[in-house]
């Protein structure tokens, strides 16, 4: 049950970050599910770093979102997503 929920909200997740890099119609179902599951980790990785500790689903929902938009952002200076 709990890969079914990251999966669901990593494609939320996906999703939205796509819509904020305007990335979205290069972007299908399968690359916004890995983009935000990917980017919920390198956010959740990185926010410490920075002091942002989120307690609530909120604050990690967002954590997980500005993860993916630098993912995301990452792979537009690669050249992967244009």
């Amino acid at each position: 049950m709990n890969i079914l929920i990251a999966i669901v909200i990593g494609g939320l997740i996906g999703w939205i970050a796509s819509k904020v890099m305007k990335t979205d119609g290069q972007q299908g179902l399968l690359a916004n599910i890995i983009v935000g599951i990917v980017g919920s980790y390198l956010g959740s990785w990185l926010a410490p770093k920075f002091g942002l500790v989120p307690n609530d689903g909120i604050g990690r929902f967002l954590v997980g979102v500005g993860g993916a938009v630098l993912l995301i952002w990452i792979l537009k200076v690669l050249k992967i997503f244009k």
